[in-house]
């Protein structure tokens, strides 16, 4: 796999929303996070910058979901419910983009991902931390 790639094209699962993006470092910036929703939601997410993700198809699809301070901005397809990206709040200059909906990716070609502590978030005050690492071990 190629951590440094720099553009990707991406789909829901349905396909009714279809995007390009520029990631801020490639595959390098993959992570989780152990937040409410996120631990919920459980994707493996990679960074770009918000005038980085060019939406192809589907714009009217896309849904926002917002909790807590409403500072995330998570989008998801209206017709099949797959997240595709959010406005992260601990940086909202940058998206953070579900790595599953990535032509060609799964999260399940990331042997190990960090796991961001967002039990305690940096945005409160706590600093940041890794809560934990996720590890993928395939069998033969």
């Amino acid at each position: 796999m190629n951590l440094d790639v720099e553009q990707m094209d991406g789909a829901c699962h349905c396909g009714a929303v279809r995007f390009r993006v520029k990631l801020t470092d490639g595959l390098h910036t993959a992570r989780r996070c152990s937040c409410s929703y996120c631990r919920m939601r459980g994707a493996v997410a990679v960074s770009a910058e918000l005038g980085d993700i060019e939406i192809l198809e589907g714009e009217d699809a896309l849904s926002l979901y917002q909790f807590n301070t409403n500072t995330a901005k998570h989008y998801f397809c209206s017709k099949c419910g797959i997240y595709t990206h959010h406005q992260r709040r601990s940086n909202p200059n940058q998206y953070a983009v579900n790595v599953a909906c990535l032509e060609g990716l799964s999260p399940f070609d990331f042997l190990e991902v960090p796991v961001n502590n967002g039990v305690n978030h940096v945005s409160d005050g706590k600093g940041h931390t890794i809560a934990g690492v996720l590890k993928f071990i395939p069998s033969s």
